[in-house]
């Protein structure tokens, strides 16, 4: 049986307009995939009118607090007092948005009471995994 942690967080989505739009979003979490992070955006804050779920390191969002993170299609870095911004890169384009870094750390500490930050190789089930790969490859 899985944990799963979610935390609504108020997103403030950057355009080139003068004013930010705050959107609804939601932080989740779940030890079946400790290593990872899901940042979902509803269909209403969305150009395609679809939900939009990003998955990423949940180290790569620790580490964002406090610099300047990743290369790929998720970046994280810190922005002025208590924001932290996540860029979002798609062949559509790039979404960049604000959280506040006090609502990220604290969804972060909810997912390591749960999971502990270095631990998450514990709670993986490797047996359960490499039979589920040998299963499919027949």
């Amino acid at each position: 049986m899985s944990t799963v942690i979610e935390q609504p967080v108020e997103a403030r989505l950057v355009a080139a307009a003068p004013r930010m739009q705050n959107i609804p979003a939601t932080l989740s979490y779940d030890d079946r995939d400790p290593f990872a992070v899901r940042m979902t955006f509803p269909a209403q804050a969305t150009l395609e009118g679809v939900e939009v779920r990003w998955t990423f390191a949940r180290e790569l969002l620790a580490a964002g607090l406090h610099d300047a993170e990743g290369h790929g299609d998720v970046r994280v870095r810190p922005y002025g007092f208590d924001r932290t911004v996540l860029e979002f890169h798609a062949p559509e384009g790039t979404a960049v948005v604000h959280l506040h870094s006090g609502d990220v750390r604290q969804f972060l500490a909810t997912t390591a009471e749960l999971v502990p930050l270095g631990l998450e190789h514990l709670q993986l089930d490797l047996d359960d995994g490499l039979a589920e790969l040998m299963r499919d490859a027949y």
